[in-house]
C-alpha cells in the first residue's frame, strides 16, 4: 500500500496484537504510519513495509457497532475520498465513528473480519500442532525428555506404574539401581500428561538438595524446597495464606512436618495429586503403636490418589514393616497382619504354581485347592472348566499375582537379575592387639594413616556410625598427618552437607569424606573405588546402604571394602559373620536380614565371650543356612 493511500482517521488493526482494538490513523509520511488504540489507550508507530497491520474492511452482513451503542448487520457499503462508510439499520455510519473496542482475538471474529493469515503459514501452524498431537499421544512421553541413560529395568518401571490411573506403588529395587530415577521418571511422564499438576515429596532432610538437582538437571522440573523460612516468608505477604499452595511440586522433610503440626495440617488440606515417600523404611510401625512420622504419611495417603514409597531395604524394619508400608498403599488389601505373614510362607508354592500355569500343565486338584485358598472366586471361575485357553491361564495368572502377596504393588530389581555390575572386594585388616599404652581406636589410627599415606591418589569414602567418632577421626589424622579431608555428619546443615559432599567429589578436592551413618543413604559416590567401614552395623541392611554408596549404576571399578579390626573383639565376630557366614562383602544377600535374626543371640553371646572356635562353628551354620534360604527363594 502506497503513503498516499492511507488517511488519517481511517480504523486500521494489529493482527499481532488484535486484543488492541480497532486503531486510528493519526499521520502516514515516508514509509511509516502513526496508529492509536484508543480502546488500550497506546499510540503505536509501523514501518509500512513490514507492519502487521491492516485496513478494515467491513462487508455487507457483517456485524458492527457503534460509539454511540448503535449495533446491527451491514446492509451496504460505499466509499468516499478514501473513508468506509456502513449503512446500518438505514442509517450511513462512517468508520470513524466505529466502537474502538471491536475485538479480532477470537478465530472467528477474524474470520469474519476477512483477517486471514497467508495460507502456507496457515499450514506452518497446522503441522506443528499435529506434531504437538502426536508428542501427547506418544506412549513414550515423558520417557525420552530427560537427560538419562535409558536403562532397560528402570524404563520398563515407569512404563508399567504410569500405565496405571492413580498408581500406588512401593519401588524397591537394591542399593544403587536407580529408585530415585525411576520416581522422577513417572513424575515426569505424570505432570506432562496432565495426571499429576501438584506432587509432595517427602525426603529425609539431607536428601533435599540431591532431589531438587536432579529434577531440575536431568528433568527439567522446578521444585520448591520448603522450610519454615520459606512459609514465614510466604505468610508474610498474606498472614491467611497456605504456604503450600505457593509451588506445584513441593520438597519438604518428613522430620519438618513431624516436628511442625501446624505446617502438616496445611500440608493436608492442600490439594495434591501424588505423593513421593524416600527412605520410607523410617516409617515405623506395629501392631499395636505407630510411630509419628507413619501417621503423617498414613494421613497423606489417605487423601492423596497416587503414591509413590521408596526403599532399597523394604525388610530393615522386619516383616511388620514391610506389611506397614504397602498397607499405606493398599489399606483395603493389606489390612491383617497374620494373613500376610501366612501369605509369605507360601511365596514359593504360588510362584511354582504360577510356572505350571504360564508352561501350559494340567493343574492337579492341589493346585485348585491351593488358588482355592489364595481367592476362592478365581477357583469357582475356572475350575469348573475342562481346559484353561491361552488367554485363562494369561488372566488366572494376572489374578493371582494381584490377589497373593504384594502382587503388583512392589517392584524390585536386583543385581542378581540385572548382572553388569562391578565386583565387591572385601580387604581385612586385622590390627595388632592393644596393649597398656594403646587403645583400639589408636591402633585403627595408625593403621589409617599408614594406608591413605601409601594410596595418595584414591578417593576414599569412610563411614562411621556416629557425628562423635567422625569428629574424632579427623582430629586425630591431622594431628599426625596433613591430608585434604571433609566431614559429612548430622551436625552440619543441609548446605553445608552439600557443600562437603560436592568438595569430595571434584577432582581436585578433599581425597577422603569421613561420613556418620546418614551418609549411608541417598547419597552417590561411584566416582570412588575404596570403602572403609571403621565399625559394623548390627543391621545387615544398613550394612548394605553403606556399600551402596559407591555400588551403584555408574561405577566402572572394582570395589574394595576395607574391614580395620581388631582380632579376639566383638568386631572380628561381626567380620567374620558378615564376610565368611552372609557374604555381603561379595554382593547383595537378600536374606541377610534374616539371617541376622536367626543367628542375632548367638551374635550377642559371642560378642560378650569371644571363642575362635565357636566363631568357626557358627560362621559355618551361618553360611549353610545362607545357602538354604537362597535355594528357597
Amino acid at each position: 500500500m502506497l503513503d498516499e493511500d492511507i488517511l488519517p482517521g481511517q480504523r486500521w488493526v494489529s493482527d499481532a496484537e488484535p486484543e488492541l482494538g480497532l486503531g486510528v490513523v493519526m499521520s502516514a509520511a515516508i514509509g511509516r504510519v502513526s496508529i492509536l488504540f484508543p480502546a488500550a489507550d497506546d499510540r503505536r508507530e509501523y514501518a509500512l513495509d513490514s507492519a502487521p497491520v491492516r485496513r478494515v474492511a467491513f462487508e455487507v452482513g457483517d456485524n458492527v457497532k457503534t460509539h454511540d451503542g448503535i449495533s446491527g448487520s451491514i446492509e451496504e457499503v460505499k466509499e468516499e475520498g478514501g473513508f468506509l462508510h456502513y449503512q446500518v439499520k438505514g442509517e450511513w455510519i462512517p468508520e470513524a465513528a466505529l466502537a474502538d473496542t471491536i475485538s479480532f482475538s477470537s478465530p472467528l471474529d477474524r474470520l469474519m473480519g476477512r483477517q486471514l493469515d497467508e495460507p502456507h503459514l496457515f499450514n506452518v501452524r497446522n503441522e506443528a500442532l499435529t506434531w504437538q498431537s502426536r508428542i501427547r499421544k506418544s506412549p513414550n512421553r515423558g520417557f525420552t525428555g530427560a537427560r538419562i541413560d535409558l536403562i532397560e529395568h528402570q524404563l520398563y518401571i515407569a512404563q508399567e506404574v504410569t500405565s496405571r490411573l492413580q498408581p500406588r506403588v512401593l519401588l524397591a529395587d537394591e542399593v544403587g539401581l536407580g529408585k530415585t530415577i525411576e520416581a522422577c521418571l513417572i513424575l515426569h511422564r505424570l505432570h506432562l500428561t496432565g495426571r499429576a499438576e501438584r506432587a509432595l515429596i517427602i525426603l529425609p532432610e539431607s536428601l533435599m538438595h540431591q532431589w531438587f538437582i536432579e529434577l531440575l538437571r536431568r528433568f527439567n522440573l522446578v521444585a520448591s524446597l520448603f522450610d519454615e523460612e520459606r512459609c514465614l516468608a510466604i505468610e508474610g505477604s498474606g498472614p491467611d495464606a497456605n504456604p503450600f499452595l505457593d509451588s506445584q511440586i513441593v520438597c519438604v522433610s518428613l522430620d519438618y512436618l513431624t516436628n511442625s503440626p501446624d505446617r502438616y495440617a496445611q500440608v493436608l488440606v492442600a490439594e495434591w495429586d501424588l505423593l513421593i515417600v524416600d527412605e520410607a523404611h523410617h516409617l515405623e510401625w506395629t501392631p499395636e503403636l505407630a510411630s509419628t512420622a507413619y501417621q503423617i504419611v498414613e494421613g497423606l495417603a489417605q487423601k492423596i490418589p497416587s503414591v509413590l514409597l521408596l526403599t532399597a531395604t523394604p525388610q530393615q524394619l522386619g516383616p511388620e514393616g514391610h506389611f506397614a508400608r504397602l498397607r499405606l498403599l493398599d489399606p483395603a488389601r493389606y489390612n491383617d497382619l497374620e494373613t500376610f505373614n501366612e501369605e509369605s510362607g507360601h511365596y514359593q508354592e504360588m510362584a511354582e504354581l504360577v510356572d505350571r500355569i504360564d508352561d501350559q500343565e494340567e493343574l492337579t486338584p492341589t493346585d485348585w485347592e491351593m488358588i482355592k485358598k489364595s481367592s476362592s472366586h478365581l477357583h469357582d471361575q475356572y475350575s469348573d472348566k475342562k481346559s484353561l485357553s491361552k488367554a485363562d491361564r494369561t488372566q488366572l495368572i494376572e489374578n493371582i499375582i494381584d490377589s497373593f502377596g504384594p502382587g503388583r504393588v512392589m517392584f524390585r530389581n536386583t543385581r542378581k537379575a540385572l548382572k553388569g555390575f562391578p565386583k565387591r572386594q572385601p580387604i581385612l585388616h586385622p590390627l595388632d592387639v592393644p596393649d597398656e599404652d594403646s587403645s583400639a581406636f589408636e591402633q585403627k589410627i595408625e593403621w589409617l594413616v599408614d594406608w591413605l599415606s601409601e594410596h595418595r591418589q584414591e578417593k576414599v569414602l569412610l563411614i562411621c556410625q556416629t557425628r562423635t567418632l567422625v569428629e574424632e577421626i579427623y582430629e586425630a589424622v591431622q594431628e599426625q598427618v596433613n591430608l585434604n579431608l571433609s566431614q559429612f555428619h548430622e551436625g552440619l546443615n543441609l548446605i553445608q552437607r552439600d557443600r562437603q559432599a560436592a568438595y569430595f567429589a571434584d577432582p581436585e578436592g578433599a581425597r577422603v569424606l569421613l561420613c556418620s551413618e546418614i551418609g549411608s543413604e541417598g547419597r552417590n559416590f561411584q566416582f570412588a573405588h575404596h570403602l572403609i567401614l571403621w565399625d559394623l552395623p548390627e543391621n545387615p541392611e544398613l550394612v548394605e546402604q553403606r556399600i551402596g554408596r559407591l555400588d551403584r549404576i555408574g561405577q566402572s571399578d572394582t570395589i574394595n571394602i576395607h574391614l580395620p579390626h581388631i582380632p579376639g573383639t566383638s568386631e572380628e565376630v561381626w567380620v567374620q559373620f558378615y564376610n565368611q557366614g552372609v557374604g555381603i562383602f561379595n554382593q547383595p544377600v537378600p536374606t541377610a536380614l534374616i539371617l541376622s535374626h536367626q543367628f542375632g543371640e548367638k551374635l550377642t553371646n559371642l560378642s560378650e565371650k569371644f571363642d575362635t572356635g565357636t566363631l568357626e562353628s557358627l560362621v559355618t551354620e551361618v553360611s549353610d543356612a545362607r545357602k538354604e534360604l537362597g535355594e528357597q527363594s
